[in-house]
């Protein structure tokens, strides 16, 4: 009888293990690309999707990309620009599964004078994130507009959001440019924080007509391509896990809050009024290659580093 149980326990100490092994490994960020998520971490959980997945939230980047370079994790939510990077640095060894969050970048005044990109000539701009995506986009939306980020406008350049919304409130009024669910944050530190530009929406008004237009992109979903080509039905049922997760949470905003507060994302007071804001979208295929090529093309053009150098080949894309 103790023989019986010591190898019943030993087979389901092996089945454990595989199970674990088997496991396609998930990690986001804090924030937008890990909101989207937040269904198929709640499935995985209760039972649903058992064994499918292991999810882990990093609260920064820099706990990411280490785990992608050295492919100790199957699936990661990064930025779109950091995706193109990690591509050349591994020489080719990470693919993009879909676009996972649209811009989230926002023009934030407290006061009312910016009612359209042409109100911001002349005025002072508190942001962070220079030398990265916030930088760029600005950058593509000033110039388009005939307004020169070096001579009409004047960018003062912070280390953290925090820092911007400081400046604000100690001002008494101004304009910065905020990520969401930041913009939520700081409006409950300064109630007269209105929403001037929505910097998603400016980019698209450029983009009107182009033969293949862009998009604004704040965060892919990327695989280890080795991974993908082992496992296409696992990634097949992923995409299609978390393209119900998105249309959960943009449907079910307090449902979607409830989940991403639970999970320790963001409170799920803050997730409740910025989740319509976050532009959390699952967008693959085709439709992810045309827009995300063609906002990497435009980042390439103000700053060759902010993508590794050169453009992603077409391998790049994971399109079925």
């Amino acid at each position: 009888m103790k023989k019986v149980l010591v190898l019943v326990l030993a087979l389901l100490m092996l089945t454990l293990s595989a199970s674990a092994e088997d496991a396609m490994r998930v990690v986001a960020l804090k924030g937008p690309t890990a909101m989207g998520m937040v269904q198929v971490m709640d499935r995985t959980d209760n039972g649903d999707l058992k064994g499918q997945y292991s999810f882990s939230i990093a609260a920064a980047i820099d706990e990411v990309t280490p785990q992608i370079a050295q492919g100790t994790v199957d699936v990661a939510a990064v930025p779109a620009n950091l995706a193109s990077v990690l591509y050349n640095k591994t020489e080719g060894k990470i693919q993009v599964l879909a676009v996972n969050t649209l811009g989230v970048i926002y023009i934030v005044e407290n006061g009312d004078t910016v009612h359209s990109v042409e109100d911001l000539r002349g005025k002072t701009i508190y942001a962070s994130g220079k030398g990265a995506t916030p930088e760029y986009a600005l950058n593509y939306i000033l110039s388009s507009n005939g307004i020169d980020p070096e001579k009409d406008v004047t960018i003062e350049w912070k280390s953290e959001h925090a820092e911007c919304l400081q400046t604000l409130i100690a001002g008494g009024e101004g304009i910065a440019m905020l990520p969401q669910p930041f913009v939520t944050t700081a409006q409950t530190k300064l109630e007269s924080l209105r929403v001037a530009l929505d910097l998603t929406e400016e980019w698209e008004k450029l983009q009107a007509g182009a033969e293949n237009p862009s998009a604004m992109i704040t965060g892919v979903v990327v695989v280890q391509k080795a991974y993908a080509e082992a496992h296409p039905e696992q990634i097949a049922a992923f995409l299609e896990a978390y393209h119900a997760s998105v249309d959960f949470v943009n449907s079910d905003v307090e449902g979607g809050a409830k989940l991403v507060g639970a999970y320790e994302i963001v409170p799920e007071a803050v997730a409740l009024k910025a989740l319509p804001a976050c532009n959390i979208v699952c967008i693959d295929g085709a439709e992810m290659q045309e827009k995300l090529s063609g906002y990497l093309g435009e980042l390439f053009a103000q700053n060759p580093a902010s993508v590794g150098g050169k453009l992603p080949e077409a391998d790049f894309y994971y399109v079925k």
